[in-house]
């Protein structure tokens, strides 16, 4: 189901990219930045995993001071265990995770003055590839996926107006549903687990076209 939800958030940001070239309450534009990431409940801690963010942004304004955004981003997310190779400490064999994911936020962005905005959303996301890694490499999962395909959660903020048309936006998310496979409500095996869920901020520059 969600994947036809990404597939029409994609329509609908190429049909408002395209109508904001005959009305200026529309805007559209790219943006390209890094995400630093954790896992809560992997047993690692700290946003010690960097990825890659890259996207297509499209926005309304609807009052003087509110804008509704919807983008289409790639984003890496997972943990990274800085003691993965070091085999005399006793969390080197913590396996770490390598996600990637096609993300769809909603956000409303509130301008607080001319350069300004706090911004708070939502997003949707449908999983690319997922993996753990241990010390010697990527896992062999043995034809099961070790996460689930969706990934759902809320984010909040900021977005400073550098120049005419160039931004630099900071912005942390959290995941709101669990993310690995084992750690479903459903499952028999997740009695007393907690599960684990994407905690991510990222750093991106927005270009408006």
């Amino acid at each position: 189901m969600l994947d036809k939800i990404v597939k029409k958030a994609i329509f609908y940001l190429l049909i408002l990219s395209h109508t904001q070239l005959y009305t200026q309450d529309f805007a559209g534009g790219v943006t390209i930045g890094l995400s630093a990431s954790q896992v809560s409940g992997d047993n690692l801690a700290g946003y010690n995993k960097a990825g890659l963010l890259i996207g297509a942004f499209a926005n309304r304004k609807i009052t003087k001071l509110l804008t509704v955004q919807m983008e289409i981003n790639y984003i890496q997310k997972g943990s990274n265990n800085p003691n993965i190779n070091d085999l005399q400490n006793s969390n080197y064999n913590t396996p770490d995770i390598s996600l990637s994911y096609v993300e769809v936020p909603i956000i409303f962005n509130f301008q607080q003055n001319e350069n300004l905005q706090l911004e708070s959303g939502i997003y949707i996301a449908n999983l690319i590839d997922g993996f753990y890694n241990d010390y010697i490499g990527k896992l062999n999962n043995y034809g099961n996926n070790p996460f689930t395909k969706n990934d759902s959660g809320v984010l909040i903020g900021l977005n400073y107006l550098l120049f005419n048309k160039l931004s630099l936006n900071t912005r942390i998310s959290q995941s709101i549903l669990p993310i690995g496979s084992e750690d479903d409500s459903r499952s028999v095996y997740n009695s007393s687990k907690k599960g684990k869920y994407n905690s991510v901020l990222s750093f991106a520059i927005q270009y408006k076209i």
